[in-house]
């Protein structure tokens, strides 16, 4: 039975105690990218595009912010730039497998409960967006906590290296359950469509969780990690923001080229 002072708590004040307290963002990195190698040090502005990911995370202002890299290189240009960067294997095969490594590295005791993953390839990115993802874990019921933007042209809706997500928004202010990501542009029928974006907010159990699971199969059908976590029954919640307070994703020669046309225009 209820006591009385847990019936009368009010249902949002339960959620702000659900949110992590001490989180850390923290920017995976390496130079052997496929797509666009060294990206992390291709130079936007005179600035290396991981230094300006950098200060973007900082700017947020949700804790400290270390860049995860398996690069000597990216790691002199962070620490040039002022920032704290920690060396991972460089063999490891994804982002999240690099920030595990790192903060189990530097957090041995686990003073840190939540662990923002920020991509090192958006240069301009808003930092309202970092916080936008790790609010969502105020859900008590959220393991991880990612963001999408409505995918208005028909061309990107197309192309399989724009990541697409399914999640009913019953109101577009307040996140949705993920129920499942393609390359494909899903689900059918009249709609909007939603790219994902690879920015992740994890509870620290949660990526520990993650991280020690074995791939699953529409992971690697699809090759895209963040079914792993579906597969196991984790709950990822996805908040909607606008598309241009995301910049540009740098994954081409062309993304690159478009970055710097925009950088000059701030």
């Amino acid at each position: 039975m209820l006591s009385r002072s847990t019936a009368l708590l009010d249902p949002a004040d339960a959620l702000t105690r659900s949110l992590p307290t001490n989180p850390i963002v923290m920017i995976p990195a390496r130079l052997a990218a496929t797509r666009l190698p060294g990206k992390p040090l291709a130079a936007i502005g005179g600035t290396p595009m991981i230094v300006h990911v950098w200060r973007r995370a900082v700017a947020a202002a949700v804790g400290p912010v270390v860049v995860a890299c398996g690069d000597l290189a990216i790691a002199a240009a962070v620490e040039a730039a002022g920032g704290r960067a920690v060396l991972t294997d460089p063999a490891l095969p994804t982002g999240s497998d690099r920030i595990h490594a790192a903060i189990t590295a530097l957090d041995p005791g686990r003073a840190h409960d939540a662990v923002i993953n920020v991509q090192g390839d958006m240069p301009m990115l808003d930092p309202a967006a970092i916080r936008l993802a790790f609010e969502a874990l105020a859900d008590p019921e959220t393991d991880i906590a990612t963001l999408a933007a409505v995918i208005d042209d028909p061309a990107a809706l197309a192309r399989d290296h724009v990541n697409k997500v399914v999640a009913g928004f019953a109101d577009p202010a307040r996140p949705a359950r993920a129920l499942y990501f393609s390359k494909l542009p899903v689900p059918w029928g009249e709609g909007p469509h939603y790219e994902h974006v690879g920015l992740y907010a994890y509870r620290r159990d949660a990526l520990e969780r993650f991280v020690a699971l074995p791939q699953g199969v529409l992971e690697r059908r699809e090759r895209l990690e963040q079914l792993r976590a579906l597969e196991a029954g984790m709950r990822i919640s996805v908040s909607l923001i606008e598309a241009a307070r995301l910049g540009v994703q740098v994954d081409t020669p062309a993304d690159l080229e478009r970055a710097r046309r925009l950088m000059q225009q701030l």
